[in-house]
């Protein structure tokens, strides 16, 4: 993870920065930009109180998703992420769901963020917004145009969607359209990843891979071969999705996690 500048330590904590529906979701009820940047920047308080190593901005709570964000939506988003990156001390990343790479790169080079997170980076994913395909093209042409040095992170085999390929291929499919790492998740937002698949993946590809869903205190030993974790619903109060970030929680695991660097 070093050569990904995202952190300075090894298996880094990123924790989940949900944020309230936005512009453009039909469960935006006018909150206002103002409401929404203060409950995130508590979120992000919460984080780095309790020791986390960086931080991803999603947009979790615009369910049910299209395939791309609207225009406002993309909006809302650069201004809330602006305003964490002016006051955090931990990297910041963007996802746009529900896959809306472009949109997060953009609103990365804009905002200074340091990596995006891609669910559908290359290949296709048959998802409850029916199939959508990647755009690794696209994004690394993007970025390179740009000229800005945000790390994509690309989901391998992602949550909520059904595949045609196995864990094998789409390692390897992956791998060589140059993301700089790779992500293997649970079947569902806060469920458990799969092992085995995280196995099967070290042993195809030298890119860093980072569990994104299910990881918990009681779970977090068996995924010591991983070089870091997305965490969002066990750092939640009471481990509740669309509850507050629990800085309480989140240094809990933190420990846990700089437990599991000294034994290795």
């Amino acid at each position: 993870m070093k050569a990904m500048e995202l952190s300075r330590c090894d298996k880094p904590l990123i924790g989940m920065i949900h944020l309230f529906p936005l512009p453009g979701s039909y469960r935006y009820h006018s909150r206002g930009i103002r409401t929404i940047v203060a409950a995130a920047l508590l979120d992000l308080e919460a984080l780095e109180e309790g020791g986390a190593d960086g931080a991803i901005v999603e947009n979790l709570q615009d369910a049910p998703f299209g395939k791309f964000a609207p225009r406002e939506t993309i909006t809302a988003m650069t201004v809330i992420v602006q305003e964490m990156i002016r006051v955090a001390h931990i990297p910041i990343g963007v996802n746009v769901l529900r896959n809306d790479g472009l949109g997060a790169l953009a609103i990365a080079m804009a905002t200074g963020a340091a990596f995006v997170r891609i669910n559908v980076f290359c290949g296709i994913a048959f998802t409850d917004q029916g199939p959508i395909e990647g755009e690794a093209r696209a994004l690394l042409e993007l970025r390179e145009r740009l000229a800005c040095p945000v790390r994509i992170l690309a989901d391998v085999h992602v949550k909520h969607a059904v595949h045609l390929t196995t864990i094998e291929e789409a390692t390897l499919d992956t791998t060589r359209n140059n993301p700089d790492g790779l992500i293997v998740s649970g079947i569902g937002t806060g469920r458990r990843t799969s092992l085995q698949d995280l196995q099967t993946m070290k042993q195809i590809t030298t890119l860093p891979i980072l569990v994104g869903s299910g990881v918990r205190i009681d779970n977090l030993s068996a995924y010591r071969e991983a070089d870091g974790f997305i965490v969002g619903t066990s750092l939640k109060l009471e481990g509740q999705l669309e509850a507050r970030v629990d800085a309480k929680r989140v240094r809990a695991l933190a420990e846990a996690i700089a437990a599991l660097r000294q034994v290795e």
